[in-house]
């Protein structure tokens, strides 16, 4: 493509080379360039501002550029609670009661500055597309936390809100009357918590009617801990049943650590004709799961590696951040893609892996997936690096595209 574009668009001004993960084009062979290890190089071409092309490398490289990244899982409800937590610990179950004492300080203005806080942190580390879940609470009424949240949604359109219910609570068809009506007029999505309840397959089959009565997405907590854990492939087979349609999202998925091998295999053939995305969540899984005396020596997390070989799609999120269930965190899709890395054993190139928080993570949400190519340049980011392991590693950071190079 050399001199193919000098006469009719314009290369970004002070910029000569800039690097794009070959994973993030659509159509890397029309795109131009040169192939340099897991990415193109090359001088971007820019009409009307998009970027359209890379022509023939001109210089040393100036920057990475990548779509916006996408947070598929995070709880805007919880979050930043643990200054008044105190010194919390343990697994899940005491997470739980943590997380359940604190909520006598959950008011409308407590709820909204602390979203307001994870919002604000999730833009500042790149994200567009944010999926949080909300606790739904006993009643088939929405919780004051989803009516909170529903409310900055409207100052946040690229927010999704989904309803964190109990797969029990779906046995009571008042309760699924309800959800079903308030999600489908506030543009909600159903979500499910399921982990080893007895009567989980009649709440499912009755989760997925509601879903499909009116047009919902889905997205579960499923399988939340290291153990004989069975609800993934119960809802892979519902869903294969149901030949249900809409995106269905499985978060966690940490008990197909204890699986044998030909189950798991069984059980990622399912995932992968039914269509559904694997979500993983390390950070708050490596800190709850697996807990024993002493160091832990279980890993809390899913099958990533297996999962992909079968065809699976599969994303990070960063889940918890700063409460009862994490202490630690940040709402960075970044940090938990580098961390899943060292987890599981993702090796590089890196590139392969960031449509887990790019591309695959929008698919997953229902969203249309934005790739480097043709795309606006408000809609993408640059970072000063050269390699898509010093991306990952979050040692520099993310910069509007449209402030750096226009």
């Amino acid at each position: 493509m050399a001199g193919g574009f000098r006469n009719r668009w314009a290369w970004w001004p002070g910029v000569t080379d800039i690097l794009v993960p070959t994973s993030l084009v659509a159509q890397p062979g029309r795109f131009g360039g040169v192939t340099s290890g897991d990415c193109l190089r090359g001088a971007p071409v820019v009409k009307d501002g998009r970027l359209i092309a890379l022509d023939t490398p001109r210089g040393d490289t100036a920057c990475m550029v990548i779509p916006k990244l996408v947070e598929p899982h995070c709880h805007l409800d919880k979050c930043h609670t643990i200054s008044r937590l105190g010194q919390v610990g343990g697994d899940l179950h005491h997470a739980l009661a943590s997380q359940r004492t604190d909520k006598v300080h959950w008011n409308e203005d407590d709820i909204r500055q602390r979203a307001t806080q994870g919002l604000t942190e999730a833009h500042q580390n790149g994200c567009t597309l944010i999926r949080s879940h909300v606790d739904w609470g006993d009643d088939p009424a929405p919780s004051l936390s989803w009516s909170v949240l529903v409310e900055l949604a409207e100052d946040h359109p690229s927010l999704q809100l989904a309803a964190l219910t109990s797969i029990e609570q779906w046995t009571n068809p008042d309760f699924g009357k309800t959800v079903g009506k308030v999600l489908a007029f506030t543009d909600g999505v159903l979500g499910a918590f399921v982990h080893g309840h007895e009567n989980a397959r009649e709440g499912l089959e009755a989760l997925f009617t509601t879903a499909t009565q009116h047009g919902l997405m889905l997205d579960f907590h499923v399988d939340e801990g290291l153990g004989s854990l069975n609800g993934l492939e119960m809802i892979a087979d519902v869903a294969l049943e149901t030949m249900f349609d809409r995106p269905i999202l499985c978060g966690h998925c940490v008990s197909l650590m204890d699986r044998p091998s030909h189950e798991v295999k069984r059980i990622s053939d399912k995932l992968a004709r039914a269509g559904i995305t694997v979500c993983a969540l390390p950070i708050t899984n490596l800190y709850l799961q697996g807990r024993a005396d002493g160091t832990p020596d279980r890993r809390g997390i899913t099958r990533l590696r297996e999962l992909r070989e079968a065809g699976v799609s599969i994303i990070a999120g960063s889940d918890n951040v700063a409460d009862a269930f994490c202490p630690l965190g940040a709402h960075d899709p970044r940090a938990a893609l580098a961390l899943a890395c060292v987890a599981a054993h993702l090796d590089p190139p890196f590139g392969d892996w960031l449509p887990a928080i790019t591309t695959d993570a929008a698919r997953a949400l229902g969203a249309a997936t934005v790739t480097v190519d043709d795309t606006e340049l408000t809609d993408m980011l640059t970072c000063d690096v050269t390699h898509t392991a010093d991306l990952l590693s979050g040692r520099v950071p993310l910069r509007p595209a449209i402030e750096t190079l226009m």
